[in-house]
């Protein structure tokens, strides 16, 4: 695949910051979590926003969603949905007496999965096939679903009453995941002058095929060797790691390199630097990581673990002739 020119990768920056200046008119808070939602756009990924209840997470991806001006569809998980729910289902039409398809929510370029951990297991894994393939399978049937395809799931710290953990298998669907605490206090008080005013109506700045164009300028920045080396390294760091059962996985490599590419276009570059990798791998690797018993209980381990290997683990530029 062929480079990108600097001209194009000024366009696609000013592009993605139009979404950044169209959001931040009505979210109030860290503007972390919209690049990391813009990292995973450019990507290909999909996005786990995670913090307590009241802290702006559902608000973040409507807002984020209208901007990116591609269809949206929005998921309320309960412990009662079932997984015809997301995908939909065929359904009997008395007049003709045949079957026809009856579209889930699934089948729209945004999908916002709210409160993902209020839903069992069975129906959390309903989303595994689209997330990874963006397609799904009815009765045997399989359709493809709308590109660009995006998740952004909303949940709860898993300690809280009335959550499921998500499976390991799905949580390494995410591309990245972003925690979301609590505002500093100036965002906050701004919060509180907002509150009661009219909110500003949200317009897109972007459509589907504008998505997709942006998606195919990250995937042709450039990457020297020594950064898939440096990229491979830090993630089987992981995988030798006394407090971990499972480290990344392959994908979890590959997710890596992408979302760094990402970053590179949100800063401008058209080539990858080793701070690339640096600023995604604790939002693209931690939540893939299994620790073992004794490490579980602490909510840090596995950020701790990344932090460890971004340490320990040094760049070297391959000697070249």
């Amino acid at each position: 695949m062929s480079g990108v020119g600097q001209n194009e990768i000024s366009a696609a920056r000013e592009r993605v910051e139009d979404i950044r200046r169209e959001v931040l008119r009505t979210y109030v808070g860290t503007s972390r979590a919209l690049d990391l939602i813009l990292v995973a756009v450019l990507a290909k990924g999909h996005v786990l926003l995670e913090g307590v209840p009241g802290v702006a997470k559902t608000t973040l991806v409507k807002a984020f969603a209208t901007a990116l001006g591609c269809s949206a569809r929005r998921i309320q998980f309960t412990p009662d949905l079932l997984p015809a729910d997301i995908t939909g289902t065929y359904v009997l039409s008395p007049r003709e007496g045949t079957f026809t398809l009856r579209a889930g929510p699934v089948f729209a370029n945004v999908v916002l999965a709210d409160e993902i951990n209020r839903a069992p297991a069975k129906t959390q894994s309903a989303l595994l096939e689209a997330m990874q393939e963006r397609q799904v399978t009815i009765e045997g049937d399989r359709f493809e679903l709308p590109l660009p395809f995006l998740v952004l799931a909303t949940q709860n710290p898993i300690d809280l009453e009335g959550t499921y953990p998500l499976p390991e298998a799905q949580i390494d669907r995410f591309l990245v995941r972003v925690a979301m605490g609590y505002p500093s206090a100036r965002e906050e008080s701004q919060m509180l002058r907002l509150h009661g005013q009219e909110p500003p109506v949200l317009r897109p700045v972007l459509n589907a095929q504008d998505a997709l164009a942006l998606q195919t300028i990250a995937q042709r920045i450039h990457v020297e060797d020594d950064l898939y080396d440096y990229a491979v390294a830090l993630a089987a760091f992981t995988r030798s790691h006394p407090r971990v059962a499972l480290g990344a996985s392959p994908r979890a490599t590959l997710a890596l390199v992408q979302a760094a590419k990402a970053w590179a276009l949100l800063a401008g570059r058209a080539f990858l630097v080793p701070d690339d990798i640096r600023a995604t791998a604790p939002h693209v690797l931690a939540h893939r990581l299994v620790l073992t018993a004794d490490a579980e209980p602490d909510p840090r381990a596995r950020d701790h673990v990344v932090e460890e290997a971004l340490a320990k683990v040094a760049y070297r530029r391959s000697a070249r002739a």
